[in-house]
């Protein structure tokens, strides 16, 4: 992943884990960002534990991660979630395979006060969390979808604020 690109204004965290289905959604968005070489946006995957989220996006004030969840919405439903609202929608990611979730990974974060200034999730529903290589037809046609919501979140957290 291209995690060192220069003055990277946004970085983009994939989450999620590619030998278990739909679960790896989050980590092909990230990987498909990262093909477009968006000057300004840094990606890296996070396949791991949600504690490592902490530390990967140290020092950044922006941050969308992606990542597979579940709601009950029609498999390939994208979910753009504020840290506020995803605390109200924590139960999205109960299907996770990390032992430390997305939702528990930002709320320590933000205790220990290392929140990123802006902070967005983009989900994308799941349909089939089991074991085995390869997305389900319904999150394979939503990614394409998906990369241009985290483009477009990028962009517009790459504007100047206005004061």
């Amino acid at each position: 992943m291209n995690a060192a690109k220069v003055e990277a204004r946004v970085l983009v965290i994939g989450v999620g884990n590619d030998f278990r289905g739909d679960d790896a959604a989050g980590l092909v968005v990230a990987r498909r960002v990262d093909e477009r070489n968006v000057d300004g946006i840094a990606v890296v995957e996070a396949p791991g534990e949600g504690a490592s989220f902490i530390d990967a996006w140290n020092g950044t004030d922006a941050v969308i991660l992606t990542d597979a969840v579940r709601s009950g919405s029609a498999p390939g439903t994208i979910h753009r979630l504020s840290p506020r609202a995803l605390a109200a929608n924590a139960d999205l990611f109960h299907q996770s395979t990390h032992a430390i979730s997305v939702p528990d990974a930002i709320e320590l974060a933000g205790a220990m006060k290392r929140l990123p200034k802006r902070l967005i999730v983009v989900g994308i529903e799941g349909k089939s969390f089991q074991a085995g290589l390869g997305l389900s037809p319904e999150v394979e046609a939503a990614l394409s979808s998906a990369v241009d919501t985290v483009l477009r979140e990028a962009r517009a957290m790459m504007r100047p604020s206005r004061v």
